[in-house]
């Protein structure tokens, strides 16, 4: 019935929040017990350059902070779906809340724990380089690798597997592409990867994926694949145990175990609920993000050097010139909330209808 299907994803939802919640205490134990941040603040920007004014502003941020706060996020996902499969087992008549399933939660639960793992290794190696912040981390080369073996595989698995063919284009019907799901799948997946710049504020990351994994949780349940569903409640409820340490001052930062892990995850998701022509709305803060840096760097080739923001992504540009970070964060995430919705309904009575 369909009360208890919204019982599962609510239930499965609240299990991954309190997971989280209780499992942070001990690793953040353990990462101020070890020093797990980075020896030296400051980035390097895309294209090699150095970021004086990122570096300048967030010169006493990064440093007595830890990284791998991610860790809450995907480890309170695995651990809930581990709990209510053992539950399913040892109470056979309890299985329906178990939302571990072939066609649905396998694909975007291996793809979130492989890149999350991925994303640990770099994050590691960040935090064991002692003064060389270019050099330090997994290569951006090899993560990209990562994220395009991850691509194919699962544009491999929405071709061969489930025989998916077509994207919906809302209030206009089905694009047949055939095979080039592949290499759309691939694409969408970097250019959500790429959108992993957006962790770089206290509580931005955390919150902006909160919201559209929160609205996806809403448009799998509306397609009755509760499921999915239950995986993008479980996915919001340890973004939101994360959040609850994140905001400022943060206890530790996301970095990349968790935004890594997200970004390819999502890119499951948008393609088990056949949303890739709304993406671009109800992630429009991950958008924007990626098109400043884009413009950003554009503008640096073709213009001599000019600049059209004071630094990139755009939220950093907003902290040059003079807005505190929490404004910067808290109008992203109303924003991000507005156009989430917009996209939800664009999706359910664009498609669905």
């Amino acid at each position: 019935m369909l009360y208890l299907s919204l019982i599962k994803v609510f239930l499965i939802s609240t299990s991954a929040f309190f997971i989280g919640i209780a499992i942070t205490p001990v690793l953040t134990n353990w990462l101020y017990k070890n020093k797990m941040w980075k020896k030296k603040s400051g980035k390097i920007a895309p294209d090699g350059g150095e970021t004086p004014i990122f570096n300048e502003l967030h010169k006493d941020k990064e440093v007595g902070t830890p990284r791998m706060g991610g860790v809450v996020i995907w480890g309170s996902v695995f651990l809930t779906a581990l709990l209510f499969w053992i539950i399913s087992l040892v109470w056979p008549d309890s299985g329906k809340f178990n939302f571990i399933s072939r066609n649905q939660t396998w694909l975007p639960l291996f793809t979130l724990l492989v890149g999350s793992l991925v994303g640990l290794i770099d994050d590691w190696m960040q935090i064991k380089a002692e003064t060389d912040v270019k050099n330090a981390g997994l290569p951006f080369s090899r993560r990209l690798i990562v994220v395009i073996i991850l691509g194919l595989i699962g544009g491999y698995w929405f071709y061969f597997k489930l025989g998916m063919v077509a994207i919906a284009i809302p209030f206009l019907g089905s694009l047949t592409i055939g095979p080039l799901i592949i290499p759309l799948f691939i694409l969408v997946m970097i250019a959500l990867f790429s959108s992993g710049v957006i962790d770089g504020l206290d509580g931005l990351s955390g919150g902006i994926m909160a919201i559209i994994f929160a609205s996806y949780t809403g448009i799998a349940f509306f397609q009755s694949q509760f499921d999915l569903a239950a995986f993008c409640g479980a996915v919001t409820g340890g973004l939101l145990a994360f959040l609850w340490f994140n905001i400022p001052p943060a206890r530790f930062y996301m970095s990349e175990t968790g935004i890594l892990g997200l970004t390819t995850a999502l890119t499951v998701v948008v393609f088990l609920t056949d949303s890739v022509a709304t993406l671009p709305i109800i992630a429009l803060p991950l958008v924007i993000t990626v098109l400043s840096v884009i413009i950003q760097l554009a503008s640096k080739k073709f213009r001599h050097g000019k600049k059209v923001f004071k630094v990139a992504p755009l939220h950093h540009h907003f902290e040059a010139i003079g807005w505190p970070a929490h404004k910067v964060v808290m109008r992203y995430w109303v924003i991000g909330i507005i156009f989430a919705i917009i996209g939800l309904i664009i999706t359910l009575v664009g498609v669905l209808k």
